[in-house]
């Protein structure tokens, strides 16, 4: 696509070329995948490669690849994903490519594979709040086999929107890989001496920052941190909207597809049966949320995949703490998702449920659209908004985005953005629900373009 970058991506470019070793603290929806891409192709055509990036498991096998593809500057860019088997993994290290994508956890089996030896030049630490837990002595495997091999390389780059979610105590670790402690101390125990007080008593201590902390520990870190504010480049009378793209498992995407053209399916033993169109359309619609009813009053289900489950866990981690509204269609997505976050708590008739949400008490409240009509404040409580799962009706849909929308965060005193993320199975009728309600087109001219598009296959 012909894409260009946005003033402040490009700032974020400069930051990256200019500092061999720094931090983009850009909040969620800012382009810093496409920004870090942007600086590591530069890079490549002056001889400096290959990047290592280090990620989330479905952002390391997803995002990283199918970004550089969307934009045409990135052509030339070739990004391999080191991820699945430890076969798999070997082949795809083995390829030649200037980008590298693994996740976490695989950290210690790449120290371990690669024997010593490190030829990534540049390492990117996507969510780098992984890599608060380091220290010199002790800490994560992960982030002490990193920090084994990345020293090594040339270019170190950290990408978060949240450096800090648990306080200032976090960011130690992060900042060690980008100096080695020079900035905030050699050690974690030097660096919580000099700008922390031990508050408690007996064996749990209570650390709290002293009054400067704060100030000091931010002119510190400036020079090599660039901090990117969604409220100084996007006008927040509207939402910043995401559409994070899901791929279903090759063998419940062959489901999907025998489901749309016999209506019947098998899934986990049971049979799927569409009597109709409309029957049909609904359950195309569930198998892309993950598991379809198995019998017509939707008691029992079968489950088929959890990949909107794992992008909703991305999206959790990218927040860093603060609370989720999360959209649910069907009862089975209810009950996956509640058994995935044990904390989750759905909405209910309780007005207590609402009340805890509004003071911060639940970090995941699971609403159906239709339960959320006109009248329900649900703004203090937070600014994110995920679509699990997908509906033909353009209301239900608003009215829950208005439920902590731009007009209410500001009613209330919020000087904050409005995040609408929309989960999308590829390739499924979730794309035809959304471009329902971008377009307002007909729910039965998009299915008869779609079934006409699919037969042209």
């Amino acid at each position: 696509m012909n894409l260009k970058l946005r003033a402040y991506q490009e700032t974020a470019v400069r930051k990256i070329l200019e500092f061999p070793r720094c931090a983009l603290w850009c909040g969620m929806g800012m382009g810093k995948t496409v920004s870090t891409l942007t600086a590591l192709d530069a890079l490549r055509m002056t001889g400096v490669g290959p990047a290592l990036v280090v990620a989330p498991l479905r952002v390391a096998q997803s995002v990283w690849p199918e970004e550089a593809v969307k934009w045409d500057h990135l052509a030339d860019l070739k990004v391999v994903t080191i991820t699945g088997s430890p076969a798999d993994r070997k082949r795809a290290l083995a390829q030649r490519a200037d980008v590298y994508a693994i996740n976490y956890e695989n950290l210690v089996w790449l120290a371990d594979e690669l024997k010593g030896a490190w030829p990534f030049q540049i390492v990117v630490a996507d969510e780098s709040t992984r890599l608060k837990g380091f220290r010199t002595r002790q800490g994560t495997k992960r982030a002490k086999a990193l920090a084994k091999m990345a020293k090594t390389s040339a270019r170190f780059i950290e990408l978060t929107g949240t450096p800090a979610p648990n306080g200032l105590l976090d960011l130690w670790g992060q900042a060690w890989f980008l100096d080695g402690g020079e900035r905030l101390g050699l050690s974690y125990s030097a660096f919580v001496n000099r700008w922390f007080w031990n508050v408690g008593r007996g064996p749990f201590p209570v650390i709290v920052p002293k009054p400067d902390a704060a100030a000091e520990i931010q002119a510190r870190l400036q020079d090599i941190c660039l901090t990117l504010d969604p409220r100084d480049h996007f006008d927040l009378r509207e939402p910043i909207h995401t559409v994070v793209e899901v791929d279903l498992p090759p063998g419940v995407r062959d489901q999907y597809k025998q489901l749309e053209r016999d209506l019947y399916t098998e899934i986990a033993g049971a049979e799927i049966e569409a009597t109709s169109l409309a029957s049909k359309t609904t359950k195309c619609l569930q198998l892309a949320n993950g598991a379809v009813y198995t019998q017509p009053d939707g008691a029992k289900w079968a489950v088929a995949h959890d990949a909107k489950i794992d992008a909703l866990s991305e999206i959790i981690a990218d927040a860093g703490g603060a609370p989720i509204l999360v959209a649910y269609q069907f009862r089975s997505d209810l009950a996956r998702l509640k058994k995935a976050f044990p904390a989750a708590q759905a909405l209910d008739k309780d007005p207590k449920t609402i009340a805890d949400w509004n003071a911060g008490k639940i970090p995941l409240l699971l609403a159906h659209p239709a339960s959320c009509g006109h009248g329900l404040n649900l703004q203090d409580g937070g600014n994110i908004l995920v679509f699990f799962g997908h509906w033909w009706d353009l209301e239900q849909r608003q009215q829950i985005i208005e439920r902590i929308g731009p007009v209410r965060q500001a009613q209330a005193g919020h000087d904050r953005p409005v995040y609408l993320y929309d989960l999308v199975a590829k390739g499924t009728i979730d794309e035809l629900v959304l471009a329902r309600h971008t377009t307002k087109a007909e729910v039965q001219d998009l299915l008869l373009g779609a079934m006409k598009q699919e037969g042209d296959r």
